[in-house]
């Protein structure tokens, strides 16, 4: 069975473009991304600005986010983002999500009617609570 994690951008970033996994500069962010290594077989992350992004890819700063945007163009990126990962997955595969609602709300529904099993295991948590579990799960 594959994992795949999925991570949400962080407003904080570093002021030139870099490899997207070391572009985004949050506790939060670096504790997500220390989780999903070591749990996942692969793992991407959610920019609000490019989509689905490779940790490798390098792109540049930006300031955008999803909490911004409306529910139709939240959907739409939601829709852009499951263009991309829909060939990298496969019913069964198992997708951990370390994004807000509003990173996941329309692309929760399109995981799992694929067939993934979705698990969102930082769903309802304030930040020092996300904190304190990954710090615990890592």
């Amino acid at each position: 069975m594959t994992c795949i994690g999925l991570i949400s951008c962080v407003s904080k970033k570093h002021p030139i473009a870099s490899r997207a996994e070391d572009l985004y500069d949050s506790a939060l962010f670096s504790k997500s991304r220390d989780y999903v290594r070591n749990r996942c077989d692969t793992w991407a992350i959610l920019s609000a600005k490019y989509g689905l992004v490779d940790p490798d890819q390098v792109i540049e700063p930006y300031e955008e986010t999803l909490n911004a945007k409306s529910a139709a163009e939240r959907r739409e990126w939601s829709k852009r983002v499951w263009n991309v990962l829909q060939s990298r997955i496969n019913p069964g595969n198992d997708i951990i999500i370390l994004a807000g609602q509003r990173y996941r709300e329309y692309l929760v529904p399109l995981l799992e009617a694929y067939g993934c099993q979705v698990h969102v295991p930082l769903k309802g948590l304030g930040i020092g609570r996300q904190l304190q579990w990954l710090k615990n799960h890592l």
